[in-house]
């Protein structure tokens, strides 16, 4: 697989990316801080069958949304190539999640790891089981779109037919949103 820089991102690798947040903001004794868990998921992710990596978004730090005392996250975005279904696919994404020790309590908890399909391909989806597909968030979050930005800058929201760069001029200016240094 080649690995593009955003700037060299074409239309249809837009249009056909799935792609994956991960944010953490808790310790874990196993992977440490928070940059470390989402490092680790991410090599997780891309030696996981039927999943190929193509492209990793730079980390950036962010103030909790909705506002709260807990601690900043970690955030990045992948783009990747699979042959799992959608549904398939969450149901990996919450395995990896329960064995990096995340146990779902209550919305908008601190975690020490949260994986979310933001989009797969142009389909829009929304089944029984709760999966809604684009992340029906995704444009209300700077942690979502800055990488997002990074990994798939023409991609269009398939329900809102907005660019990356649009929903980005349309945030609201109070995320607190910085680049980690590598």
């Amino acid at each position: 697989m080649t690995f593009q820089s955003p700037s060299k991102n074409d239309g249809a690798a837009s249009d056909a990316a799935v792609l994956i947040a991960l944010g953490a903001n808790l310790p874990t004794e196993r992977f440490g801080a928070p940059a470390d868990a989402v490092r680790a998921a991410i090599d997780v992710l891309a030696a996981s069958d039927g999943i190929t990596l193509q492209e990793v978004s730079r980390f950036y730090e962010t103030a909790p949304v909705p506002v709260s005392d807990q601690p900043w996250y970690v955030n990045a975005i992948i783009r990747v190539e699979t042959v799992l279904s959608p549904v398939d696919l969450m149901k990996h994404l919450h395995k990896i999640e329960a064995d990096f020790g995340r146990v779902r309590l209550a919305r908008n908890e601190a975690r020490v790891l949260d994986l979310d399909l933001v989009a797969y391909g142009r389909h829009k989806i929304q089944d029984d089981g709760g999966l809604i597909v684009p992340h029906p968030r995704l444009h209300e979050r700077a942690f979502v779109l800055l990488p997002l930005q990074d990994v798939a800058a023409n991609w269009m929201h398939p329900v809102l037919l907005k660019t990356v760069a649009q929903l980005v001029d349309a945030l609201p200016d109070d995320q607190e949103i910085r680049q980690m240094q590598p």
